[in-house]
């Protein structure tokens, strides 16, 4: 049977209840995405992994390694900040070049590492403005991951693609509008391919037919999508 608290055991509760450490405040609304946030830059080159636990350097072409508790985010001027005493990270949120292509990623980041500072990108990379000069390779055609050892392309260059998608080489003209992608006739060379390679090739031009709709995923892949749900997820070559 349960008693009543009495008022001197009301007073050791609370007193009990003080001395347990408050749960960790949550990070700063606004900070980069939960999960975790890339940046990078180049000469020297070095990259920064933002998770909720840590901070996560490794500079000079790998010479420098700094891991470090991540101390939550401070608003700053359209962006954060991370302040430790061996890191300082200042993010802006505002286009940036990596300076060695022509990706664009959505944040700049500034930070100085045991007092020396770099500059690079960070955050989402933003789609290219246009899909003449660009490469690309396949990840997955109809949901289907592509077969590692059947090498893939599609390169776009002025009205004109070409590739493989793991078996024979491939060119056309194509029409870009917006978010689609209407490619015209393709001519490909008749060589037979066993297993994956010829499943995985099939599918792709089953899916390039037809009008595809293109998206750009923050991660830097490009989706096609055909009329009737079928994709092909590829990554970025240059």
């Amino acid at each position: 049977m349960l008693k009543p608290l009495t008022l001197a055991g009301s007073i050791a509760a609370l007193a009990l209840a003080a001395c347990v450490p408050a749960a960790e405040a949550p990070q700063t609304a606004g900070m980069p995405p939960a999960a975790s946030y890339f940046a990078l830059g180049t000469e020297p080159g070095w990259t920064l992994e933002i998770t909720p636990g840590l901070l996560n350097y490794d500079g000079d072409y790998g010479d420098t390694k700094i891991l470090v508790p991540n101390p939550g985010a401070r608003p700053s001027f359209n962006g954060e900040r991370y302040v430790t005493p061996r890191l300082t990270v200042d993010i802006t949120h505002g286009e940036c070049s990596d300076g060695m292509s022509d990706r664009r990623y959505r944040d700049t980041v500034m930070l100085t590492a045991d007092g020396k500072t770099v500059k690079g990108c960070g955050g989402g990379i933003m789609p290219p403005t246009e899909l003449a000069g660009t490469s690309w390779s396949f990840v997955s055609i109809g949901g289907v991951a592509v077969a590692r050892d059947r090498p893939t392309s599609l390169v776009f260059d002025a009205g004109r693609l070409s590739g493989s998608a793991g078996c024979n080489r491939f060119s056309g003209s194509y029409e870009h509008d917006g978010e689609t992608l209407t490619a015209g006739p393709l001519m490909a060379t008749e060589m037979a391919c066993p297993g994956a390679g010829m499943t995985q090739e099939n599918s792709f031009f089953a899916l390039i037919r037809g009008p595809v709709s293109l998206s750009f995923p923050s991660d830097g892949t490009l989706i096609l999508t055909g009329a009737e749900g079928q994709t092909a997820v590829l990554k970025r070559v240059i």
